[in-house]
């Protein structure tokens, strides 16, 4: 069963500052001088990375003075990139404690801890008060959250009227059965993958009005084929990517995520709302 506690303790690697500090050293950089693109690899831990951000953020209208919340914001990476390129201000919540820690010693490296700030905390329960943003996104989370409908009423709670609610995650998009483990679940009681239609579904019903919908299959079987190429004309892993997140299991995950897109079970999907 997908809790709270096993979600957490799916992405807790220990020890993952110090990898961190470890690959930006071996590129030459230092904590004082690392930047948010050289952590990109590392930190934006989603299908297509700091690309797929681009594309993605930018359909949110996000403009300078902005109050954002990043939900399951990880560390934080797409976080620090909305902060910096729409100078605003972005709060991340997220269940893991060390991501947390880590992901705001990185804010802090960045020189951004002013304008990101990241809390441990529960997307279906968030500290927040009603109104308390004017914007919000998602990417790569929903699939750890069972209750969809739950979800996307407390996203619509912490809202502005007529803020904009943008969702990049993996969704069921084909028959069959997963081949696990994924880098979300490494097996299937730890995973709550949806179909486009029931995110849609709770959207409305939260008071959400869609305004956009883009399937990334396509994007994603590119994005992974790239990542082979790199990988085999080079002698070794990068010092920043996702295996410092995932560790030994890296491949095998890589793997089973690219079989499942290429089978058509699942794809990277975003949806773009608008509350009112």
């Amino acid at each position: 069963m997908s809790t709270p506690t096993n979600v957490a303790l799916q992405y807790t690697r220990g020890g993952l500052a110090l990898a961190i500090r470890d690959g930006v050293l071996s590129l030459g950089k230092t904590p004082e001088t690392v930047t948010i693109d050289d952590l990109a690899p590392v930190d934006e831990f989603h299908v297509g990375g700091r690309k797929a951000s681009e594309e993605f953020i930018g359909q949110l209208g996000l403009t300078a003075g902005m109050r954002v919340l990043d939900i399951g914001c990880g560390l934080g990476g797409t976080a620090r990139y909305a902060a910096e390129r729409f100078e605003g201000r972005v709060t991340g919540i997220d269940l893991t404690r060390e991501y947390i820690d880590t992901g705001n010693t990185l804010c802090q490296w960045v020189g951004l801890e002013e304008r990101v700030s990241l809390r441990r905390g529960n997307a279906l329960a968030m500290p927040f008060e009603d109104g308390a943003f004017d914007a919000a996104y998602m990417l790569h989370a929903g699939m750890n959250i069972a209750d969809k409908q739950g979800l996307t009423a407390e996203v619509a709670r912490v809202l502005k009227p007529g803020a904009t609610f943008g969702i990049y995650d993996i969704m069921r998009t084909g028959p069959g059965d997963l081949v696990y483990p994924v880098p979300w679940a490494d097996t299937p009681d730890l995973s709550a993958l949806a179909a486009p239609a029931d995110y849609k579904g709770a959207l409305q019903d939260a008071g959400f009005s869609l305004t956009a919908e883009r399937d990334r299959r396509d994007f994603a079987l590119e994005f992974f084929s790239q990542m082979r190429s790199r990988a085999a004309g080079a002698d070794g892993p990068p010092p920043l990517g996702l295996h410092v997140l995932m560790g030994r299991s890296t491949p095998e995950k890589v793997r089973n995520m690219i079989a499942n897109i290429t089978e058509g079970r699942i794809a990277p999907v975003e949806l773009i709302a608008r509350k009112g």
